[in-house]
């Protein structure tokens, strides 16, 4: 069974394996010194933030975060994925709500377009400025 809870500094280590697990799965087109520059900041950003964790069975599985209207993270582990447990942590995010996913990352694109966010706009670069284009997406 699938539960929601508010994350704890005890997550952290948790999160940040759901995190390299599912960017592993995912994220084929990161360049590994890219991947090895994000995980600190993942780690402080898990350990800090305040996230919405999924459970199945008692444990963590994924986790989803939000600053006002705009997902800012949503992971799932690989091995969970295809149980609705996305759809559900999304469902739990506010409307109108809008985030920003990597272009290349075609099932998370997909994702997103099976819930309704349509595409509003791209940049080139991503946050900190690395050459992976974002599709900035919106649901009503």
């Amino acid at each position: 069974m699938i539960a929601l809870r508010q994350s704890v500094p005890s997550d952290a280590y948790a999160l940040v394996q759901i995190w390299r697990n599912a960017v592993d799965s995912s994220h084929g087109f990161l360049a590994p010194d890219d991947r090895v520059a994000i995980d600190p900041l993942v780690a402080d950003y898990v350990g800090s933030a305040d996230l919405v964790v999924a459970m199945l069975d008692g444990s963590p599985v994924g986790f989803m975060g939000m600053t006002e209207g705009a997902i800012d993270s949503l992971f799932i582990d690989p091995r969970a994925q295809g149980r609705g447990i996305g759809r559900l942590l999304v469902e739990q995010a506010l409307r109108p709500c809008t985030v920003d996913v990597n272009e290349q990352n075609d099932v998370a694109v997909r994702f997103y377009r099976h819930l309704g966010f349509e595409v509003t706009g791209r940049s080139e670069l991503d946050m900190e400025g690395r050459p992976y284009p974002l599709l900035h997406m919106r649901r009503a």
